[in-house]
């Protein structure tokens, strides 16, 4: 998947971020990650101990009408690159082309760096596309980055958390050279997928901990129906909802 395959082909100074800041309000809900895997695909939930994951909030008034909103301006926004020629037209870039995944990110960077800052529903970090039996890229949804630093009030300002849960890596151990071949296999020490989620662990492994990696993510399916949907935590299944 996407995030192994950047662990391979990234530096990872340039991908690690070390922050040791804390869920708002001192919830560690999110990182238990108990009762949440129901909703995710074998992908992500093979990453259980290495992911942190908003915990719902409350309903608020307008939460529902202001996610809706957001919805219909994604799926207008991007409704062009469903050629995704168009997407490489506009400075999308495809990560790892050449890795054989059922999901495929386009990502912008000048988009990456402007969400930093701003947030702009038609302007995603990255465009989704899933491999399909006639289509190797059948565009389904985005993806919205936010620093890692961003406490959950920020994202709540973005997309609500009553709705939608953000999530982002975190307890990565970077092998040593001479084991880099260990991110892979049925039993993994290294990487997303390992064994090793403390800093005690990895140091006696001779790796490299990181709190945490990459930024805050989010994937929104604009073309589902039901709200679940369109945040679904579930990348192993294609999004192109019902009436495609």
């Amino acid at each position: 998947m996407l995030l192994l395959a950047l662990v391979h082909t990234a530096p990872l100074t340039a991908l690690a971020q070390q922050d040791s800041s804390k869920p708002s309000g001192g919830s560690m809900a999110g990182m238990e990650m108990s009762g949440d895997m129901k909703d995710m695909g074998p992908s992500m939930a093979m990453m259980a101990g290495h992911m942190y994951v908003t915990p719902l909030r409350p309903r608020q008034p307008g939460d529902e009408e202001k996610v809706k909103t957001l919805v219909a301006q994604v799926k207008a926004s991007i409704e062009r690159y469903r050629d995704y020629h168009k997407a490489l037209e506009d400075g999308y870039v495809i990560g790892n082309p050449k890795v054989d995944e059922p999901q495929f990110h386009f990502v912008k960077e000048s988009n990456v760096l402007e969400s930093e800052h701003h947030f702009d529903p038609t302007k995603p970090a990255a465009l989704l596309y899933f491999q399909t039996p006639t289509q190797r890229y059948r565009l389904e949804g985005v993806m919205f980055t936010v620093p890692p630093t961003a406490s959950e009030d920020e994202l709540n300002e973005r997309i609500p958390l009553s709705v939608v849960r953000w999530h982002k890596h975190v307890n990565f151990c970077a092998a040593p050279a001479d084991k880099v071949k260990e991110y892979l296999g049925k039993h993994p020490k290294f990487g997303m997928f390992g064994s090793i989620k403390t800093a005690e662990a990895c140091k006696a492994e001779r790796g490299t901990f990181y709190p945490t990696m990459f930024t805050w993510m989010v994937h929104v399916f604009p073309f589902e129906n039901d709200l679940k949907d369109v945040f679904s935590m579930n990348d192993d299944v294609p999004h192109f909802g019902s009436n495609q």
